[in-house]
């Protein structure tokens, strides 16, 4: 069975974008707070936010677990 190369390269872009994210987020608080209470069309902000959130953060955690060679175990199909 070959061996599947290790995505690497995504792993690390992935980790630079969540640190960045996290880094903002924290670093503008007073502008995050002010913005997103503010009602109306406003309130999709933390929604928007959280879906991207999730999606960098969530494909980190993937590339970061496939690296370290750590895959969900599959079902055998049964005949």
């Amino acid at each position: 069975m070959a061996e599947k190369k290790k995505p690497v390269g995504k792993l690390i872009i992935y980790g630079i974008c969540s640190v960045a994210l996290y880094t903002l987020l924290l670093t503008n608080q007073e502008l995050i707070n002010q913005n997103f209470g503010r009602g109306g069309w406003y309130a999709l902000l933390p929604i928007v936010t959280a879906f991207v959130f999730s999606f960098i953060h969530g494909n980190f955690t993937s590339y970061f677990w496939t690296v370290l060679g750590v895959e969900a175990k599959r079902k055998k199909e049964v005949k």
